[in-house]
């Protein structure tokens, strides 16, 4: 199975979802960033697919998911993972969440721990701050004509100059994905983002946990990483060079860290 699907959430926004792999493998769900869709992890689901049943989705508000409107909550993106895996009958997986899809995992860990296996947070913080900036980022997405220095932004945060220094194939990729975008599923997310504050509530997680950071992520910073992997009891820390998409940026890395995580006993 290889298409996109659709389940309807509980509110009944309707949420893309796609299955790679052999079925009867574990199931690995992949979370991605925001402003990106499940294709961010084009890359890595060939590898992946050799072992996992791989589920990917979008959250509300991009790729080929609804954009409800008004603020959404780091709540309802974990609800909607609980309810697609109830929708597809998975009672456990394994969750690999980058960035605003670490969130996800996070989440996932402290409220819903009987559904998680093993936990992987790349990329992620607990609390970013402070709000005025992603009020700011808010107006910026609801009162342009286009998305295109929304675009300029996130790339400048994802990618190291050497990426962005002259024209790259797959830096275009990902600046021309965020263009035609939902502005209202952008706000949606940034509120999410700005209203969630996990820093206390994963010292909670009991789930066996990998945490991946960026020695120059500029936006969650490797000391989020490691304030991540120090709060939740017996974690482990892999830092590696690179900015945020680190599965794009450093493939071979990231892949290595996440399978020796998952094949280790």
């Amino acid at each position: 199975m290889t298409e996109t699907l659709h389940f309807t959430a509980g509110d009944g926004a309707r949420i893309a979802y796609r299955l790679d792999g052999p079925e009867g493998r574990p199931v690995l769900v992949l979370s991605n960033s925001i402003a990106t869709t499940f294709h961010m992890w084009d890359g890595q689901v060939a590898e992946l697919a050799k072992s996992f049943r791989v589920l990917r989705y979008d959250f509300r508000g991009h790729g080929g998911s609804d954009a409800p409107a008004g603020a959404y909550s780091l709540d309802r993106l974990g609800r909607d993972v609980l309810e697609l895996l109830d929708f597809l009958e998975l009672a456990r997986v394994h969750f690999l969440g980058l960035s605003l899809g670490g969130f996800v995992g996070q989440w996932l860990g402290v409220h819903a721990p009987e559904r998680i296996e093993r936990l992987i947070l790349s990329n992620t913080s607990s609390h970013l701050g402070p709000a005025s900036y992603f009020d700011e980022q808010i107006r910026n997405v609801l009162s342009a004509s286009d998305l295109s220095a929304t675009a300029d932004m996130f790339m400048r945060n994802w990618f190291p100059p050497s990426m962005l220094a002259d024209r790259n194939e797959t830096v275009e990729e990902f600046r021309s994905a965020i263009l035609p975008m939902s502005p209202q599923g952008l706000a949606g997310c940034f509120a999410a983002v700005r209203d969630a504050d996990l820093r206390r509530p994963i010292s909670l997680i009991t789930a066996s946990t990998l945490v991946i950071g960026g020695e120059d992520d500029k936006v969650t910073l490797a000391s989020h990483s490691e304030a991540i992997a120090a709060a939740i009891p017996g974690a482990e820390l892999v830092l590696l060079p690179g900015v945020h998409l680190l599965n794009v940026e450093r493939p071979a890395e990231f892949m290595n860290a996440a399978m020796r995580f998952f094949q280790a006993d």
